[in-house]
């Protein structure tokens, strides 16, 4: 189905939501129609925020937002849903669009399996009909639908479209984000590495990042075997491999919380969070209990391109926000924002070798500007989710 005919049969004229790249030629339409004005587009800090918004908006005019997200954002729905949009509360009306990852019988991410399987019971849990568009979808099904749902709107209930992938098409070319920062995310991450005690415990946000450091582990340790065995040495302690890290592969915005629990219950070892920008604004609330917290194992490293990359780039409000400073107000010990390499190397190196930093308490934060974009050929990791999870807990066990 176009997307430019999907949007005319919803006839609505205000959207928010969390972006998602099964929604991302919606996403990108929205753009072209709204740019930068958010009386009519709202890209939120999270679903639930997206909810309240459009709960908003409604109250305002007593006309039915459209709230988008990826089928995991449901989680952070489910409060305001439930306490503020259902009719035994307010009987606010909202039709909600659901990119379905995880849909059974198509290929996908290990994070996205269960979520996928229960996407249509959460729902239905939560009262909110829906109705499942595929490639195969008219518009005149839609239509037919989404008349019945307005006798649902009339009642103050919800309801929901669910997007299978490919439902949606668009004969425009997908819109192109960027910055005007050079440094590469990836080069950022080896930056960080290559700089830490080899026996930092890592944990990876969700999306790229963690795939890049996946991969970068990857090389290093082609290059370790490489190295040993020219020596004909048996050292192969220090070959590097994935045992040290802990890649988020789901939970968008819960990287820094699993760290810090991680942190306060190891405080012999160094813990180190590579976050991300819309992720650290998804749950911004994690930076005052880290803060509050004067863990002093910790450094929270966010990698900051402005962006939505790993679901199509689309922008985050990062731009507008001073992350390190609202860090330092949370109670961080110490934060800096860098745009290069040699700056970053100086100040990872400076954290983890300077005896007073280190004898001081709190955790450190380090914002990273960082171009958009990654490897054409990135790949994904080859060990499951819960090897990972043995071998990091193997590791936090020694």
């Amino acid at each position: 189905m176009n997307v430019e005919e999907f949007k005319k049969a919803i006839d609505s004229d205000f959207f928010t939501g969390v972006p998602d790249s099964l929604l991302s030629v919606f996403c990108d339409s929205l753009i072209r129609q709204y740019g930068n004005d958010p009386s009519h587009h709202v890209i939120a800090a999270n679903e639930g925020n997206a909810v309240a918004i459009a709960a908003g908006y409604y109250l305002s005019t007593g006309k039915v937002p459209v709230v988008y997200m990826q089928n995991s954002g449901e989680g952070n729905a489910v409060n305001p849903i439930c306490s503020l949009l259902h009719p035994d509360v307010y009987g606010i009306p909202c039709l909600f669009i659901v990119g379905w990852r995880g849909e059974p019988g198509k290929k996908d991410e290990p994070q996205h399996k269960f979520q996928g399987k229960i996407t249509h019971q959460q729902l239905d849990l939560l009262d909110v009909e829906s109705f499942t568009i595929t490639d195969e979808t008219s518009v005149s099904d839609l239509k037919s639908k989404l008349l019945y749902f307005k006798s649902l709107f009339n009642q103050g209930r919800c309801a929901a479209i669910i997007v299978s992938k490919d439902a949606l098409t668009s004969k425009e070319q997908r819109l192109k984000f960027d910055n005007h920062f050079s440094l590469l995310r990836e080069k950022a991450i080896e930056t960080v590495i290559e700089n830490i005690p080899s026996d930092t415990v890592i944990i990876s946000t969700t999306g790229k990042t963690s795939r890049e450091l996946f991969e970068l582990r990857e090389k290093n340790s082609i290059k370790s075997q490489a190295s040993l065995h020219q020596k004909n040495s048996s050292e192969l302690d220090k070959k590097e491999n994935h045992s040290h890290d802990f890649l988020t592969v789901g939970s968008m915005g819960h990287a820094s919380s699993i760290a810090l629990g991680i942190a306060l219950q190891n405080s012999q070892k160094q813990i180190m969070c590579i976050d991300g920008d819309g992720a650290v604004l998804m749950h911004m609330g994690a930076l005052a209990t880290i803060g509050n917290s004067r863990v002093n194992n910790f450094v929270h490293v966010v990698i900051d391109n402005c962006a939505h990359e790993s679901v199509g780039g689309f922008p985050t409000c990062a731009p507008s926000v001073d992350l390190s400073e609202i860090a330092k107000t949370c109670g961080y010990r110490q934060a800096w924002t860098v745009d290069n390499e040699a700056d970053l190397s100086n100040i990872i190196r400076s954290i983890y070798f300077n005896k007073k930093k280190r004898e001081q308490h709190g955790a450190f934060f380090v914002l990273v500007k960082c171009a958009q974009g990654s490897r054409q050929n990135l790949g994904r990791p080859t060990i499951s989710a819960i090897e990972n999870k043995v071998n990091f807990m193997k590791t936090l066990e020694k």
